[in-house]
């Protein structure tokens, strides 16, 4: 499972950082699911490979400009590009009524088939190769996190079942393996895809929204490996800013992830205060946060940066590679 930043920044853009929006691709083949679109997400894919015609599902988390703007534009490129397939938009009520509003003042056309499925706690969807679900948050405006689980998951053959029953290794765990009956010497008939068992554990992952309650989400990361979630503020700065804008700290992330057994946590949605490149004395730097993090949670700590992809392996852990 592979996730690239295509903007990271909370509220406005920043020159190192667009606002949000995240690609997230199963291992095998080239679907991929898009959660979040904010202004400009159609240019920042022009420097991945990730192909908008390829795009299987749009999950909005709210209706905050810095989480939407950029959708009409994306969709309306893949009208251009000749899209046929066709696309699922989820979101609040209220994305769907923002893109209806633009589509009929604008002249804007989508020709290719474009489903909206509203977020609620009930989404049983499965899209670009992932079960997906969504959790309520809690933000100025409705807002939803998604939880993304590899919805195909390989198979081996169980040959330690197989050892005990009394059936030694031969060509017939090739036939086995391919789900193939077979029979056995002493008349016994087996069923191959009675002894498949899953290759690794389903991989999955949660996005949060704009939230100021990360322990919301404690249904939902039971069995995942990450939780993506935003710490628009440190905590220092969340206490000058007030309860308002509604927002997390690096702080109080870290400590639910640290309280959900979360193993790998990777923050976002930085407020542009935060600088990547510090000049002077009295700049906020965003190390600042990956420092607070690791104050109180016990895991991998990670901060995401715009065109960066992690790898979420078989093995549950999360790599840095390249986008």
């Amino acid at each position: 499972m592979n996730l690239t930043f295509l903007g990271t920044s909370s509220g406005a853009p920043t020159r190192q950082r667009n606002v949000s929006a995240l690609a997230i691709q199963p291992e095998h083949g080239r679907d991929w699911v898009l959660v979040d679109c904010g202004e400009a997400t159609q240019h920042q894919l022009l420097r991945t490979r990730l192909s908008p015609l390829k795009l299987r599902a749009v999950l909005i988390t709210h209706v905050h400009g810095d989480h939407c703007y950029g959708l009409p534009g994306l969709l309306a490129s893949c009208q251009l590009n000749g899209r046929t397939e066709p696309l699922t938009l989820v979101g609040p009520r209220a994305v769907w009524d923002y893109l209806q509003a633009v589509i009929r003042h604008t002249e804007m056309r989508i020709e290719y088939p474009l489903e909206f499925v509203e977020a609620s706690a009930s989404l049983a969807l499965t899209r670009g190769g992932f079960n997906i679900g969504a959790t309520a948050l809690s933000h100025r405006t409705e807002c939803w996190a998604y939880r993304l689980q590899e919805a195909r998951v390989p198979v081996k053959l169980d040959t330690a079942r197989l050892a005990s029953e009394g059936v030694p290794p031969s060509p017939l765990y090739g036939r086995l393996q391919q789900g193939e009956s077979v029979t056995l010497a002493d008349g016994r008939q087996l069923n191959g895809q009675d002894y498949w068992i899953a290759a690794h554990v389903a991989r999955a992952v949660v996005v949060g929204g704009d939230n100021d309650q990360p322990d919301r989400l404690t249904e939902a990361c039971r069995g995942t490996q990450l939780l993506i979630h935003e710490a628009t503020y440190t905590e220092t700065v969340l206490q000058q800013v007030g309860p308002g804008p509604q927002h997390s700290s690096a702080e109080r992330v870290a400590r639910f992830a640290e309280a959900a057994g979360v193993p790998a946590l990777l923050l976002t949605h930085f407020s542009p205060r935060y600088l990547l490149y510090p000049k002077r004395p009295r700049d906020l730097s965003v190390e600042a946060l990956r420092q607070e993090a690791q104050a109180h949670y016990t895991g991998q700590v990670y901060l995401a940066e715009d065109f960066e992809t992690y790898a979420l392996g078989r093995d549950g852990r999360v790599t840095l590679g390249t986008g």
